[in-house]
């Protein structure tokens, strides 16, 4: 067996969130990068499932011990396309949005509109 290191980064902004969407962006810099030059699958989804969970929040910030978390209990996520640069959009809308449970369907586009990743996460309501 071989043992490696791996290091990357990634790094996005949530601009927006209302009661029907919320939104984000990402540039595509080396740290996302697989070894064909694209992002890696992982980075399209952990995106688009941030994005997902500040739509269930409503905008409320993520702190260390508050009191519920939308824990995301199932992530489907079909990856469409890819790119090697440019700047990513995410934007997250209601499919279901319940007391409990509720779920999203996540974007993520490139530059040219291209949808990239298209991410459905069901997120369950837990108490902390």
């Amino acid at each position: 067996m071989i043992e490696q290191t791996m290091t990357g980064k990634i790094e996005f902004s949530i601009t927006g969130v209302s009661d029907s969407e919320a939104l984000g962006e990402m540039p595509v810099t080396e740290g996302i990068l697989n070894p064909f030059g694209t992002i890696h699958a992982g980075a399209l989804v952990w995106f688009a499932d941030v994005i997902a969970t500040n739509l269930v929040l409503g905008g409320e910030p993520v702190s260390t011990g508050m009191e519920s978390f939308p824990v995301a209990v199932t992530l489907n996520a079909q990856l469409l396309a890819n790119t090697r640069e440019g700047r990513l959009t995410a934007r997250a809308e209601w499919v279901k949005r319940g007391r409990r449970v509720s779920t999203v369907r996540t974007l993520v586009r490139d530059d040219a509109d291209r949808v990239l990743l298209d991410l459905t996460s069901t997120h369950v309501a837990a108490r902390g």
